[in-house]
């Protein structure tokens, strides 16, 4: 690593500490500050219980309508964590998820306030800073607490006992939402991160076009922007996006990483008002030949033109050398003026 660089980073960086905004500088780009809003969460009657296992662990929620359990198991090559039980098994579970998310109630961290206007004097007027936030309620059924299979069975003999779910859900999300709002952040994030894959247009159509309006709604009462993060097989998604209040995309994904062919091809399925947030990928190919990475930048920017709905967000790749980091950089600020901001992210 570059000496200068060196000497600005802590020689032990964190996850979303803020070396994304002193990386950015180095590049020469605009920042995108993204950094879980800093809120917990007290309960009044549910009593959680974890139970830590040898290459696991096992958590049960004890709620005034039965106990719910999830087990985790941690892959013997990698250590990453993968769900081996979801909490909801059946319709019966129902109920019990609905009072874990009544129970919840949510309050801001100490010194939550200062932290975030810390974080917003580091960035200045060079850039945003951006909190992540749960996912719809859908969304969080297939990636946390049914998974697909389940949720297809739900989906087909319990639907109104869902529907009853997802508004207890989403009173939760509100609070979050709200409270982080309330903190000055200038974009909030939910998602789906599922893909069509596992929400298929009408199930997207049925529960979380209500639901992503009434997300919206709160955020920009305290002058904030809701971007929703949904990346993979989105394409037959973005006509139904278009139609909700969100203000961006977030993590849109062309081919071979998703189904989209091109930016141009989004921007006509999503219309001129919802602003693309996609990824720089040019890093995680082949880089042995820069006029070809160049051409690839330049066809992106061309497919992106004039650039007012467009945010490029290129990510430090562990992997690739800094000389690498300054090439895709200084080809991208050659568009940038023209075509679109830029946004580096830890």
């Amino acid at each position: 690593m570059d000496p200068e660089l060196r000497k600005a980073l802590t020689e032990k960086i964190q996850w979303r500490d803020g070396s994304g905004a002193i990386l950015s500088r180095y590049l020469g780009l605009d920042i995108i500050d993204r950094f879980g809003p800093p809120i917990a969460s007290k309960r009044r009657r549910v009593v959680v219980e974890t139970i830590e296992k040898p290459n696991g662990w096992s958590t049960v929620y004890k709620t005034p309508c039965g106990e719910l359990r999830e087990v985790y198991a941690r892959a013997e090559s990698t250590s990453m964590p993968y769900c081996q039980e979801h909490l909801i098994k059946s319709a019966a579970d129902l109920p019990a998820l609905a009072s874990v998310f009544e129970d919840e109630e949510f309050y801001l961290a100490n010194g939550a306030r200062d932290s975030v206007q810390q974080r917003k004097a580091q960035v200045g007027d060079q850039g945003l800073i951006e909190g992540n936030l749960p996912g719809t309620p859908l969304g969080m059924m297939v990636r946390v607490h049914s998974g697909v299979e389940t949720l297809a069975y739900l989906w087909n003999d319990a639907r109104s006992e869902l529907h009853s779910l997802f508004k207890v859900m989403e009173e939760n999300h509100l609070r979050r939402f709200r409270l982080a709002a309330s903190l000055g952040y200038d974009i909030l994030t939910g998602m789906d991160d599922t893909s069509t894959t596992a929400i298929s247009p009408a199930m997207f159509a049925e529960f979380c076009l209500g639901y992503t309006d009434r997300i919206a709604d709160a955020v920009h009462a305290y002058g904030a922007f809701y971007a929703h993060h949904s990346c993979g097989l989105i394409r037959n998604l973005l006509p139904l996006y278009r139609q909700t209040k969100m203000d961006a995309v977030d993590a849109l994904c062309l081919k071979p990483t998703g189904d989209l062919n091109s930016i141009t091809e989004a921007k006509a399925l999503l219309g001129p008002r919802i602003t693309i947030k996609a990824a720089v990928q040019q890093l995680r190919g082949n880089m042995d030949n820069h006029a070809v990475v160049a051409a690839s930048i330049a066809q992106m920017f061309r497919d992106a033109a004039p650039g007012a709905d467009i945010i490029f967000g290129m990510a430090g790749e562990p992997n690739r050398k800094m000389a690498d980091h300054k090439f895709v950089a200084q080809e991208c600020i050659k568009h940038q003026r023209d075509y679109s901001v830029m946004a580096a992210q830890p």
